[in-house]
């Protein structure tokens, strides 16, 4: 359900919070875990696949941190969402372009994409109305599955015999991507509709 920004969250300022700063890691490790794993050489691709568990990591530990310290931001809660589809949205292209993709693989990632810039766009519009729309414990699934799918994407072309499991981990995390799409898209016309509560 949308939260009024009512300015109740703590003024205090934890933009170098370690939280924080897990955060920015993450965004920052973006590229070299990009230009490694198109490097074509099986052991950079491997030092890409630790750098990227290692981001997929801190997703989990820098909002935990945050809340167990009382560490939480407004510029944590805004960029740890952004620091997930960002890591998802360049793997996913840098893998249609290497083609770690097959022709079929190329539909989940798309629905993938499509919904994580959908959700992009209405949390923007609703932030503009003074409106938070909070991630459900199933978009937290999503991510989660996301990311065990991408890093199993990661290893496939150097380990081989990972073709069906890749498989079935990337289309169930587009499943779990469109419910979650949906769920949010409910919620995000039942507010422009007038049904604010």
């Amino acid at each position: 359900m949308p939260i009024l920004n009512d300015g109740a969250m703590s003024k205090t300022n934890h933009t170098f919070s370690l939280p924080n700063l897990l955060t920015y890691a993450r965004i920052l490790a973006i590229p070299f875990i990009i230009i490694l794993a198109l490097s074509g050489n099986d052991a950079l691709r491997w030092v890409a696949l630790i750098l990227f568990a290692i981001a997929a990591i801190t997703d989990f530990f820098d909002g935990y941190l945050a809340r167990k310290w009382n560490l939480v931001s407004p510029i944590g809660r805004m960029l740890d969402p952004i620091a997930d589809k960002l890591l998802v949205g360049a793997l996913l292209i840098a893998f249609a372009y290497d083609k770690t993709f097959s022709a079929l693989d190329l539909i989940p990632a798309i629905i993938i994409l499509m919904r994580e810039i959908l959700v992009s766009g209405m949390r923007e519009y609703l932030g503009n109305e003074k409106v938070a729309l909070p991630v459900t414990m199933l978009a937290k699934y999503k991510t989660t599955v996301q990311l065990v799918a991408l890093g199993i994407l990661f290893a496939e072309p150097v380990m081989g015999g990972l073709a069906l499991i890749s498989n079935i981990f990337l289309w169930l995390a587009a499943i779990l991507t469109m419910i979650t799409g949906w769920d949010y898209w409910r919620v995000t016309i039942k507010y422009m509709s007038g049904a604010k509560k």
